[in-house]
């Protein structure tokens, strides 16, 4: 995110998230290396946080792009970097004294969650989880915790019949991963009912923009079009899905923390439900106007196992209670991601 989109982001906020976040607030970010994690760095540094950052650099994908992520405020005076695992730092010692802390790391990955890997989605996004939580109870921590604010998913879903789905809906997860997800998100609950932690949880749908994940459909249907090589599409393309900017992910953050309910579980939706052959054409259409000669190739296969179907956010509730409402377009941000991963190649 550059300082300009960082500025009338941090314009918009209400003067409670000024009041909680204002210039020299510690606050704590996990995953402070991933996609959604930096963007945030970047912004609460922008607001004057003094910002503890946690990430094991974990290499579920490649480790010099957490880095890459990481290289614009590494060296930033009001940011610490910890390169620590969760499961194994001293939780109390690291929240201790901190107003805020925002909760992005986790095992990441619908269709690497089956299996063998399991135990890595299990510690990462449950133990992990925990350990923070219990961390927040004890007074060290909670006198000064104003908010935990729990990055979830969609994934808790699952393939629902009505449309959009509200937070009210049945959780049914299809894949171990938002089955990890959904566990981590109750346990914020009970810690919130029995021990009066304060908790938020965000249900992203689909973040995307620049620094996306390697993983994430668009950044490697962008990235096989920029190498000539072919991009696989698992199912008919005919699934949609409710995409949200990568800034509005990070707006949904800093409103929530200012939430002022025992606990909270909120979607943190794009505002459009969009078909995903639709979305490519666009995506081809953007690179076509950018790249003379290029011709994205798309493979069509089988749908994989734990991909649902359809996904769309209802919003009404996050809307009245913390104000949140995309604010970026999805054309929009769909160009600003592919001039990103544009001029990250020229700079290379």
């Amino acid at each position: 995110m550059d300082a300009r989109e960082a500025r009338e982001l941090i314009a918009g906020l209400p003067d409670r998230v000024h009041g909680i976040l204002a210039a020299g607030t510690p606050v704590v970010v996990t995953g402070c290396a991933g996609f959604i994690g930096s963007t945030l760095t970047e912004v609460l540094l922008e607001m004057g946080c003094r910002v503890t950052g946690v990430d094991c650099l974990t290499d579920y994908y490649d480790v010099d792009l957490k880095r890459e992520n990481l290289a614009g405020f590494r060296d930033h005076e009001n940011f610490h970097f910890r390169q620590e695992d969760l499961q194994e730092l001293d939780p109390v010692e690291l929240l201790a004294g901190k107003v805020a802390c925002f909760h992005l790391a986790a095992q990441a990955g619908v269709r690497a969650s089956w299996g063998e890997y399991f135990e890595e989605y299990l510690g990462r996004n449950v133990m992990a989880s925990q350990r923070l939580l219990e961390a927040c109870r004890q007074p060290a921590v909670k006198d000064s915790l104003v908010r935990l604010v729990y990055s979830s998913s969609s994934s808790v879903y699952g393939d629902q019949e009505q449309l959009p789905v509200t937070e009210k809906a049945l959780p049914q997860p299809r894949s171990p991963y938002g089955v990890t997800k959904m566990a981590a998100e109750h346990l914020c609950v009970l810690y919130s009912m029995n021990f009066g932690v304060p908790t938020s949880s965000l249900r992203y749908f689909t973040v995307f923009g620049p620094r996306q994940r390697p993983d994430m459909a668009f950044r490697k249907f962008i990235e096989a079009a920029l190498d000539g090589t072919g991009f696989s599409v698992y199912g008919d393309g005919s699934q949609t899905r409710d995409f949200t900017y990568v800034a509005d992910a990070v707006r949904s953050n800093l409103l929530a923390v200012a939430c002022d309910r025992e606990w909270e579980v909120f979607n943190t939706g794009g505002g459009s439900r969009v078909v995903f052959s639709e979305a490519l054409q666009l995506l081809t259409d953007l690179l076509r106007e950018r790249v003379p000669g290029i011709e994205p190739v798309v493979d069509y296969q089988e749908t994989a196992l734990g991909d649902v179907k359809d996904t769309f956010a209802e919003r009404s509730h996050v809307e009245a209670t913390i104000g949140y409402r995309p604010t970026i377009e999805f054309a929009e941000g769909l160009a600003r991601e592919v001039d990103w991963a544009i001029a990250r190649r020229n700079q290379a």
